[in-house]
């Protein structure tokens, strides 16, 4: 797969992006180095990984396991520093390499699933931070706990399976205003006691910001449109 947005791009969308996030995080009266800019590289490929690197970015955002241990495999001997988040849904089959793998989960988003990366936790003496999805507008075609069911679920995670769940994350409807799920999914987490608020792409990461964000999941802001993979 070849690069198709110059290094120069990657660059300057990242700096530009920087700026926004830092602009909108002064109008919420939050400091900008409290919102970490997941750069979303998913279909991507290594070659754009590592534009984002030399530019200074660090956070990167994967939807599928193969794909990450395929392209950060060698990423990570380059830059220790480098955090790896997952995004996308997880399988309980691949909880083992997922916690062996990823820095971040995303998408803790049923039960059988908790069990499964608690049982590795415990195996591998690894513990990734781990992020609760909520389905805030309730699509029967999205995964995502139910924000009525989310505050148990979250306690139970921790209470139940000694899990470190480090907050909750959402994806709005596609055509509904965002700022709504993104207050309430601010809501959720204050009532559950966690600080972590991951929430805002690429369309909408200034509104969360402006609501919360701790983790804004950017892609094709920074590395233009990907190839279907």
């Amino acid at each position: 797969m070849s690069l198709s947005i110059a290094a120069s791009d990657i660059a300057a969308n990242l700096a530009e992006l920087r700026r926004r996030i830092a602009k909108a995080a002064e109008a919420a009266q939050r400091m900008a180095d409290g919102v970490d800019l997941i750069a979303v590289s998913k279909g991507h490929p290594v070659e754009a990984v590592r534009a984002a690197l030399a530019a200074g970015q660090r956070s990167f955002g994967e939807n599928r396991v193969q794909e990450a241990k395929r392209k950060f495999a060698a990423l990570r001997a380059d830059a220790a520093d480098l955090e790896l988040h997952l995004i996308g849904p997880l399988q309980t089959n691949k909880a083992r390499e997922a916690v062996a793998l990823f820095d971040v989960i995303h998408s803790v988003d049923r039960a059988n699933l908790a069990e499964a990366l608690a049982a590795e936790v415990a195996r591998a003496g690894r513990a990734p931070k781990l992020f609760v999805q909520v389905n805030t507008g309730e699509e029967p075609q999205k995964a995502g706990v139910a924000p009525r069911e989310t505050l148990a679920f979250a306690r139970r995670c921790v209470e139940a399976l000694g899990l470190k769940i480090a907050g909750l994350m959402c994806i709005p409807p596609e055509h509904e205003e965002p700022s709504l799920h993104f207050a309430l999914l601010a809501k959720l987490a204050r009532d559950a006691g966690l600080s972590g608020l991951s929430m805002g792409m690429s369309a909408d990461y200034e509104t969360a910001v402006r609501l919360g964000a701790t983790h804004v999941r950017v892609g094709t802001a920074i590395f233009g449109a990907r190839a279907n993979v």
